[in-house]
């Protein structure tokens, strides 16, 4: 059984840039959350294209090459809507489900975390500086909120040159498996442990999400970020 829920706020800024869309052909799930990035013009186009070319032409495979020719193509996407004056970019994060296999793909600093039975089992690491930084041991997976390179992309949706794109797949074992889809404006704001904490303490996705946000909106200033966040809860018991 797969539940899910699903938000998008602007935030303190004037516009939106974020978008998460969802589909459910074939008895699956896709589910796409994007970051458009604002200081280059047209954020909110470029993740809305991506997220609904994703989902509107997911067929229901659930393969790490398939998601990354998904993720190929909102790439091109995107570089086609770009102008001289606008050159558009966007992070993406996609989440493909069906039957007993998962499978998920990721370019950015939108984040995908993992829950298995209630517990943190993996999340994607960022491609930005501040992730760097954590690798080479300047700072901890803590810092990274409060980094000032934070907010340093180096891979994105409509850049120049070739894409990489992160991928994994997993067989999803008996239990409940969360998943949470989120941009950076998000989990800057809800640590690791609090996301758990409020996993085990909520009834549906949609609390779940509740919780967090509660969070959140505790902590933000005036001009925070947009901040969007996807939950899939899957029983595979």
């Amino acid at each position: 059984m797969i539940q899910t829920a699903s938000y998008t706020d602007i935030g303190g800024r004037p516009r939106n840039e974020d978008s998460v869309r969802m589909s459910q052909p074939c008895g699956g799930l896709c589910v796409v959350v994007a970051d458009g990035l604002g200081g280059h013009g047209g954020g909110a186009d470029a993740s809305a294209a991506a997220a609904e070319l994703i989902c509107g032409n997911w067929d229901g495979a659930v393969r790490e090459d398939y998601l990354s020719e998904l993720v190929q193509a909102a790439h091109r996407r995107v570089l086609g809507m770009q102008t001289t004056l606008c050159s558009m970019k966007t992070t993406v994060t996609l989440l493909a489900i069906n039957g007993m296999k998962a499978a998920w793909a990721h370019v950015g600093d939108s984040r995908i975390y993992h829950f298995h039975d209630g517990r943190l089992v993996s999340q994607t690491r960022d491609h930005s500086a501040s992730q760097i930084a954590v690798m080479l041991g300047n700072i901890t997976e803590k810092e990274i909120r409060f980094h000032e390179d934070r907010n340093r992309v180096y891979r994105a949706l409509g850049q120049d040159g070739d894409l990489k794109v992160d991928t994994h797949f997993e067989a999803l074992k008996p239990g409940k498996h969360a998943f949470l889809l989120c941009t950076d404006g998000f989990w800057e704001y809800v640590v690791e442990q609090e996301m758990e904490k409020d996993l085990n303490a909520s009834f549906s996705p949609g609390d779940w999400l509740e919780h967090m946000r509660s969070r959140l909106l505790a902590r933000v200033p005036a001009d925070n970020d947009n901040n969007t966040a996807a939950a899939v809860w899957v029983d595979m018991a």
